[in-house]
């Protein structure tokens, strides 16, 4: 009978919660990125971020860095726990595992940095050098992004990008700016209209300066998209 293994006594484990945060602007896909202001990879951009302090949850972690980088309140908008990424020599530093939480904002102002970084900006994603980011922040930019568009096909998140009352076309800006191509807007419409408690009429317009006035909704209680939105069935659409 072979001996069973010790268990390896556990050794000094950092833990730290990296934000992705992505926002529409300019009609643009944007994400949120600091210029570290201290080793490792001083100087270098990086999701932001920080340890996990004494006595937080991992959600507490996120609702503060999510504070302290854009005066947001995490419980009212879009925020949740992406994956855990602990491969042992993704920080120079030592062993460190990070939970990345992926956060959908509305339009928001210049951030401002946190304690440990230089500065802050939006950054269009498209135009982000994956090669300069620190750590294996590039790994966990591209997963959030192939989530947050897998995640508009089948539940209602990309209301979160919408500040409220917002008209069709606004949320149909959304899908093309994150699927990165056009949509038929009447087919759009009668999906959305038709998809099950997404969209609430608030009753009110939006007068244009040229055109018909636009009806306004608001998000409904539904989480899940019923019938899902397929990129499938709109490929034809691609922007070239």
């Amino acid at each position: 009978m072979s001996e069973v293994p010790q268990a390896s006594h556990a050794t000094g484990v950092a833990v730290t919660v990296d934000l992705v945060i992505f926002t529409i602007r300019a009609n643009r896909l944007q994400v949120l990125l600091v210029e570290r202001g201290k080793e490792p990879f001083l100087g270098r951009p990086a999701l932001p971020g920080g340890y996990v302090r004494d006595g937080e949850t991992l959600n507490d972690t996120a609702l503060r860095e999510l504070s302290e980088e854009t005066g947001l309140d995490g419980r009212r908008l879009h925020l949740e726990q992406l994956k855990t990424y602990g491969d042992p020599g993704r920080d120079p530093r030592g062993r460190v595992i990070t939970v990345a939480y992926l956060a959908l904002v509305p339009n928001l102002s210049a951030p401002v940095a946190g304690t440990d970084a230089r500065a802050a900006s939006w950054i269009p994603v498209d135009s982000v050098d994956s090669g300069e980011l620190a750590f294996d922040h590039a790994v966990i930019l591209h997963e959030a992004l192939e989530w947050a568009r897998s995640q508009l096909e089948y539940t209602t998140v990309a209301a979160a990008f919408c500040v409220e009352p917002f008209s069709i076309s606004d949320l149909r800006q959304v899908y093309e700016v994150v699927w990165g191509f056009s949509l038929d807007p009447s087919n759009f419409r009668r999906k959305v209209i038709g998809a099950e408690d997404f969209l609430i009429p608030t009753g009110k317009r939006r007068v244009p300066e040229i055109g018909r006035p636009a009806a306004l909704y608001q998000r409904g209680a539904a989480q899940l998209l019923f019938p899902p939105l397929m990129r499938s069935a709109n490929i034809s659409q691609v922007r070239t």
